[in-house]
């Protein structure tokens, strides 16, 4: 019997309603005996990079694909008539699709089109639309359904508009890369499901357009829906008693078909089959048989630093370790100890150069010292980074590390590295805050300004904040308790060791667990553990409900510190978002999966302490002028 594969599943970075992270997705397609599964985020596909590496270590195909918002009118007329957006479904089938995808998810958050969101008409994404790309449209949502669907009914002349649509999405993806979408996993309480599949497989038939069935996947499995609720009230701002008020009195509410259901998971083969045609699911398998496997993770790929002539990158750093040596160490350090510094400095620079990594230190040194040459006042070495003596000789750090006892390995161990992966160093620069601006621009100037760029992060549900949002939404806990509970709570950063240990005994690192496991008679009157491991008391559901969404994304914002440096055009290999906050277009994923396609991350840190300091040294110059 072959088998489905779903190719309409969302991650924790739909933010506003998905909930599973990318490895609770492969194990769910392992569960069910999927071989391969598509990822379809709404309007981004940050997640692409964890959900291929997720998949990828079970042995499953990943299929890159995104959701994306289509706005009715030109996405570039901004008016409230034209706020209301519908979905498209688009799939890269290679890796030319792929790069296509990131230029089009890039397009839709150009500032002349988002709009509250990234967005695009039909008229651009046709533009952009080449032979790479699978289209699929249909659901209840969907650019297609909304021309189908008014009020919940299908409209008098729904032949004649779909074959329109249909044609006109042919058009713009080719005949053979367009498909039909049915969806009928909810259709017991939406009874417009069935009636628009309905029209979806008459339309098939009329048009001959093959149709996919799929699963319209905001969690993993259908008990997963309990804590995709959690979090939908959170990001809407609500509980589940002014939801269950609005629900029983009929009023709207904002996506209330996930409040009513819990049929929004990836289906099991039995489900699919139970709802579906022999040939939609077949269909399934032959958008994946079109979708090739392809390589989107790249080793470090750092821009050339500008050398002096007659120098290579490698030469270049032995030279100036030569000039900081003669500068830092010949005359200021007893002669008897220079061989310790010798062993030291040949060790690091073997390791470093093995690694190839001697343009991330030019680079670096080269930003410290527009620093330093522009008199302002850069920090004397941060965390790690401060055990490298080459960051000493070569200007990066003012701490000699061997004075101080500091390890090189704590900074950098090349047994982190393997074939396929090079691990980078991590070197935060401490700058005035005031001049963290012009430091980016000179970073721009010197590398490129479309090669440079600031970067996304994420916010993620942690341990006290978790905890608190599943309290607050079921109402039942006063605030004053509330917070008795949730003060026990520590932050992450004061157990991060503890954490870290806990994850490699046990692959989770959950604050709330650990609490539970350290400080058993903070909580014991609310939850505790008992001999089998399982929590017990008055809120152990809750408390289990807030560990499980303990590492879900709940929004985005821009990097304090990160900066994203690429060899070539950053809009070539990762997609550009617009941080509306900002104003700003800026690099669309995580420093990590950055790092995973090639792109290097520095972190500029702006430290306030550095403004203070130079101001009180603008002042004694001033009182010493007097």
């Amino acid at each position: 019997m072959k088998k489905y594969t779903p190719l309409h599943v969302h991650s924790m970075y739909s933010l506003l309603d998905g909930l599973s992270k990318p490895e609770q997705i492969a194990i769910r397609c392992e569960e069910i005996e999927a071989t391969s599964c598509a990822l379809t985020d709404h309007g981004n596909i940050a997640g692409a990079i964890k959900f291929y590496t997720a998949m990828k270590k079970k042995g499953i195909k990943p299929i890159l694909g995104c959701e994306l918002y289509i706005s009715n009118d030109d996405a570039t007329i901004k008016e409230k008539e034209n706020k209301s957006l519908t979905h498209f479904l688009v799939l890269a089938k290679n890796y030319d699709g792929w790069k296509n995808l990131i230029r089009i998810v890039s397009e839709s958050n150009r500032p002349e089109h988002y709009y509250f969101k990234p967005r695009l008409d039909l008229k651009k994404l046709g533009e952009m639309i080449d032979g790479n790309m699978i289209g699929i449209c249909g659901h209840l949502g969907s650019t297609l359904a909304k021309k189908l669907v008014e009020n919940d009914t299908i409209i008098s002349d729904w032949k004649k508009v779909g074959t329109q649509c249909i044609n006109q999405f042919k058009d713009i993806f080719g005949k053979e890369n367009f498909f039909l979408e049915a969806q009928l996993m909810d259709k017991d309480n939406l009874e417009i499901q069935t009636s628009l599949t309905d029209c979806i497989r008459e339309l098939s038939k009329l048009t001959d357009t093959k149709t996919v069935c799929t699963p319209d996947a905001h969690y993993c499995r259908k008990a997963d829906a309990a804590d995709q609720r959690v979090l939908l009230c959170n990001n809407l701002k609500t509980t589940f008693p002014e939801i269950n008020r609005k629900l029983s009195n009929d009023e709207p509410v904002p996506m209330g078909a996930f409040f009513t259901s819990d049929n929004f998971h990836i289906l099991s083969q039995e489900e699919i089959r139970s709802l579906h045609t022999e040939e939609e699911i077949d269909n399934t398998n032959l958008v994946d048989s079109m979708c090739e496997e392809y390589d989107i993770l790249s080793k470090p790929n750092l821009p050339p630093f500008p050398c002096p002539e007659g120098y290579d990158d490698a030469e270049y750093l032995r030279q100036l370790c030569r000039d900081g040596w003669k500068a830092k160490i010949a005359k200021q350090v007893p002669e008897s100890e220079h061989s310790i510094y010798v062993d030291r400095i040949k060790y690091e620079l073997d390791v470093l150069q093995g690694a190839d990594l001697s343009s991330y230190f030019l680079i670096v040194q080269d930003i410290v010292n527009h620093v330093r040459g522009n008199s302002w006042l850069p920090g004397p070495g941060r965390g790690s980074a401060a055990g490298c003596l080459v960051s000493y000789l070569i200007g990066i750090t003012n701490i000699d590390p061997i004075k101080y006892n500091l390890m090189f390995d704590r900074f950098y161990n090349a047994g982190r590295n393997t074939k396929d992966h090079i691990s980078m160093p991590d070197i935060d620069v401490d700058v005035p805050i005031n001049k963290r601006e012009d430091i980016i621009q000179y970073i721009k100037d010197t590398y490129g300004e479309n090669k440079v760029s600031q970067m996304i992060t994420f916010n993620t549900i942690k341990g006290r904040g978790a905890l608190k949002d599943v309290l607050r939404v079921y109402g039942n806990v006063p605030f004053a308790e509330m917070n008795n509970i949730t003060k026990n709570i520590p932050e992450e950063a004061r157990i991060a060791d503890q954490l870290q240990e806990m994850k490699e005994s046990t692959g989770e690192a959950s604050i709330i667990r650990w609490t539970l496991e350290n400080s058993t008679d903070k909580l014991k009157d609310w939850c505790s553990i008992d001999s089998k491991g399982e929590l017990q008391g008055p809120l152990a559901k809750r408390f289990e409900q807030a560990i499980r969404l303990e590492g879900v994304k709940s929004n985005q914002s821009k990097h304090a510190a990160g900066i994203a440096i690429s060899s070539q055009a950053l809009s070539d290999v990762c997609p550009m978002v617009y941080d509306s906050k900002n104003k700003q277009m800026i690099a669309g994923m995580e420093m990590q999966d950055l790092e995973s396609i090639g792109i290097i991350k520095f972190d500029i840190l702006g430290v306030a302490m550095l403004d203070k300091i130079m101001t009180i040294q603008d002042l004694l110059k001033e009182e010493d002028v007097s």
